[in-house]
């Protein structure tokens, strides 16, 4: 049996397991340790043995549940709240800007827990019952809830990077400054779009009303001002200081953080149950993502001795006759219609074994690569019929948010995410020029 024969042999067999509903990292972890055993003998236990080592004498891996605990502590202690309500005044009086103002929430958000899930909960919780009171379109106001929360998974200290650096073995730091430019080129895309929207439509988001704009004092905006003053402080003590050189990756998650539980203690906001519910969400969430990086290693390692990527090349290039350009354009489709089905680390475990390498082997810089299958993900993250996203919407939304309402919601944003996406396809250089401005210094 030949070796490109055994590789397809190999990705069908994990294909089939995972359609079986086991778990992800039994089922990737499993297909890839049974095929090593079978494939070269009691010896390739050790396979997943050194994987394992590898992974656990990492040191960067520690930040992993330091950014975890930061995002669940940042989301169970209500620090938002104050934060929603200085977008709510100041952005009220524009058509449609309640909606820009939860995506600048949004921003903000993504820059100090780097989950979707605590933009998502943040945003169904406080923005959405605002804008649906003042009369916001049902529709347009769920998407820009789903479309800002995937923000969270680009804009630094995003934890998709930090696990596509773990598994591609590339550098947290250069794949965090290069989600920085894109993740607010698609912020700004999706305020862009809700501007132009509501100034064609008013009726989809309408302005505060006079009466309660003339209740609000430029006194009480100007305090209100205040509330950015606790983010600012939270992304400069974890990504500032980083980025000044006076902590280390490692060092800022601390730094992030301890600033974060700071933060909810002077606000009075940190008790017994919000420490338990951000503890245990943690660990949960950690030792979920170690199995799952572990399965992962020891399935790229046994691709890695097919020399299934060679194959794949050959196929995509000899074969097919395609450009490297053409192999690339290729693979974004392939993430995109996998995240029809399959949530992002699912996805990174398949084909990260697969494409990282043959992206290397044809010219292409992995860092921006990591940029391309985070903004993939985040358009996965929207997509019927599985988008992760879709489900934790219809969960947190209002009875009168239907599941069409939902499915139509997405539809405007995703477009614009791949408008973005081939921007930065286009201009690599959008990723690229911060990270290569810091460490080639």
């Amino acid at each position: 049996m030949s070796y490109e024969l055994i590789a397809i042999l190999i990705f069908t067999s994990m294909m089939l397991m995972l359609l079986t509903g086991q778990r992800v990292f039994g089922a990737i972890g499993g297909v890839a340790t049974a095929f090593a055993l079978l494939l070269w003998g009691k010896g390739a236990a050790e396979m997943p043995f050194n994987a394992a080592f590898a992974l656990l004498n990492w040191y960067p891996l520690l930040t992993l549940p330091l950014f975890i605990y930061m995002g669940y502590m940042f989301s169970e202690s209500g620090i938002a709240s104050d934060l929603y309500r200085m977008f709510h005044v100041w952005f009220g009086p524009v058509n449609g800007g309640l909606a820009i103002g939860t995506m600048g929430l949004m921003v903000a958000v993504s820059a100090m827990n780097g989950l979707s899930v605590a933009g998502m909960a943040i945003g169904a919780s406080l923005a959405l019952p605002e804008m649906l009171k003042r009369n916001y379109d049902k529709v347009m106001v769920t998407g820009v809830i789903q479309a800002g929360s995937s923000l969270g998974i680009m804009v630094p200290p995003s934890v998709v990077l930090v696990l596509y650096g773990m598994i591609a073995r590339q550098s947290v730091g250069q794949l965090w400054l290069a989600g920085v430019f894109p993740g607010f080129l698609l912020a700004g895309l999706f305020m862009a779009y809700i501007y132009i929207r509501c100034r064609m439509q008013p009726h989809l988001g309408p302005t505060l009303s006079k009466e309660e704009l003339e209740t609000i004092t430029w006194g009480q905006k100007l305090r209100l001002l205040r509330a950015g003053i606790v983010p600012l402080v939270i992304i400069f003590a974890m990504t500032g200081l980083f980025l000044l050189g006076f902590t280390s990756l490692v060092q800022c998650s601390a730094a992030g953080a301890t600033a974060t539980t700071l933060a909810a203690l002077v606000k009075g906001r940190l008790n017994r149950k919000v420490l338990d519910e951000t503890l245990k969400n943690t660990l949960s969430v950690s030792c979920m993502f170690m199995w799952v990086i572990l399965a992962a290693l020891c399935f790229g390692a046994v691709f890695d001795g097919l020399g299934a990527v060679h194959a794949i090349k050959s196929l995509f290039i000899e074969r097919w006759g395609l450009s490297p350009f053409g192999v690339l354009v290729m693979m974004q489709l392939s993430y995109i219609l996998m995240g029809m089905f399959l949530d992002d680390t699912a996805m990174l475990i398949i084909v990260a074994p697969l494409y990282v390498p043959l992206v290397i082997s044809l010219g292409y810089n992995p860092i921006w690569y990591g940029v391309l299958y985070t903004i993939t993900c985040q358009i996965a993250y929207m997509t019927p019929p599985f988008g992760y996203n879709l489900f934790l919407m219809k969960a947190m939304a209002p009875k009168e948010v239907t599941l069409a309402d939902i499915y139509r919601s997405i539809i405007p944003f995703v477009l614009v995410m791949m408008i973005g996406l081939g921007i930065v396809m286009l201009f690599p250089g959008i990723a690229l020029w911060l990270p290569d401005l810091y460490f080639g210094r």
